[in-house]
């Protein structure tokens, strides 16, 4: 079945609202083995939406519209879709008493242009709106089904998932389901390198790469006819991709760095201390968004300045003086000194130059470096980012997550040195 969406309304092109429903829209139609060929936002124009919708009709199957439904002069759809399928608008009298019943609820008074929300096209089917006071309806037109959704998403998305989703699973036969393994400490065109062959073979299941913040994803897609269970193809194809790059897979379900990271700490029984400098809490942020982590996070300490890092961490006059607070000596006594001040079993430690100023030849812009001190056990990395400083401190925040996540799963030996 070919889709379609139809966004409906002139602020959506001036930019003033974020257009949000199409990603959701496209995303749930997916599962339900839907294909979406196009997106398509329009203005409160009659003359082009008739102009769009009359495309859409010709070339795709469904055609699903967001916005427009309202009471006021520039809510179009509605009549726009009943004039382009030749149906009359005819006053629907439950949706009637349901207007008359809000607006006497609220103590307001109906206005005659409310009235217009109850107005349908000939034969259509009403989807009634249990959050807002303008109904959906789907039209059935000549091998086209028209499903017309109002634009404000707390209403639009309940709407869909409750009342069109049952409607449309009657008459899809397939789901496609899909599988998203993430990687860490590998670039996407090298793992495009690594499974070229794969990506240039591929069939059943379909395989696309995603390049997020320092990391990357692998999304394999299949159809699927048994009640949207992950098929054999895309099992086989994650043992393939297995083989090759195992190493730097530390998600199969799309779970994020940080969510996987504090549950192995979790598991591990150890607790967790943190002292952080270019990236001012960011590491600390990551951790403690996941619930439950206070059972093994102690602390932190944000040692901007030199003197915090002397006065909490206990980085010595001699390690700032000879090698500078931007150093693989000082992020190790970052680590082991925040450490034992929070009583922790592993320290974890981050100190760089996250920019725009403040690098010279000798240590630039983007340099970093990730200490971790675990008792008689310590590792430090040295790595370079390039970009502004948001995304310096981002990545110097995940490379921290991830030296911590390749200690617990004992993998330290397998990170880089440098990168």
């Amino acid at each position: 079945m070919r889709s379609e969406l139809i966004s409906v309304g002139t602020e959506l092109l001036l930019g003033n609202i974020i257009n949000t429903n199409t990603a959701f829209l496209s995303e749930e139609l997916a599962k339900l083995g839907i294909d979406v060929y196009f997106h398509v936002t329009v203005g409160d124009n009659r003359e082009r939406l008739t102009s769009t919708l009359r495309t859409a009709m010709e070339r795709s199957d469904l055609v699903i519209t967001t916005g427009g439904l309202g009471p006021t002069s520039d809510d179009i759809t509605k009549e726009t879709i009943a004039e382009v399928a030749g149906r009359k608008l005819v006053l629907h009298r439950d949706e009637f008493r349901k207007l008359e019943a809000f607006f006497n609820k609220s103590g307001r008074k109906m206005t005659p242009n409310n009235i217009k929300q109850a107005y349908l096209p000939e034969g259509s089917l009403v989807v009634p709106n249990d959050n807002g006071t303008a109904p959906g309806a789907i039209v059935e037109l000549n091998g086209t089904t028209i499903i017309m959704l109002p634009g404000p998403p707390v209403e639009m998305k309940p709407m869909f998932l409750e009342k069109i989703v049952p409607y449309l699973r009657e008459r899809s036969k397939q789901a496609l389901v899909s599988v998203t393994l993430r990687f860490f400490g590998i670039g996407e065109s090298a793992l495009e390198h690594a499974l070229y062959d794969l990506i240039k073979g591929q069939t059943e299941p379909t395989i696309a790469t995603y390049a997020g913040d320092g990391e990357v994803k692998v999304r394999l897609t299949a159809r699927s006819d048994a009640g949207g269970e992950v098929p054999p193809s895309i099992t086989d194809m994650m043992e393939k991709i297995k083989e090759r790059l195992g190493r730097y897979i530390y998600s199969y379900n799309d779970r994020p760095l940080h969510e996987v990271t504090a549950e192995l700490l979790l598991k591990s029984g150890k607790t967790l201390a943190v002292a952080e400098s270019c990236t001012g809490g960011k590491l600390s942020a990551f951790i403690t968004s996941v619930p439950g982590i206070s059972k093994a996070y102690m602390g932190a300490v944000i040692s901007y300045s030199n003197q915090m890092k002397q006065k909490f961490l206990g980085v010595t006059d001699q390690t700032l003086e000879k090698f500078g607070a931007v150093s693989e000596e000082t992020a190790l006594q970052m680590a082991e000194g925040v450490r034992r001040a929070c009583d922790a079993d592993i320290g974890l430690a981050v100190t760089g130059i996250a920019g725009p100023d403040g690098g010279t030849e000798q240590k630039p812009v983007g340099l970093v470096y990730i200490a971790l001190s675990s008792g008689g056990h310590t590792e430090v990395r040295e790595l370079m980012f390039s970009g502004n400083r948001e995304k310096v401190r981002t990545y110097a925040a995940k490379n921290a997550l991830n030296l911590l996540r390749m200690y617990l799963v004992g993998d330290i030996a397998s990170i880089d040195k440098k990168s």
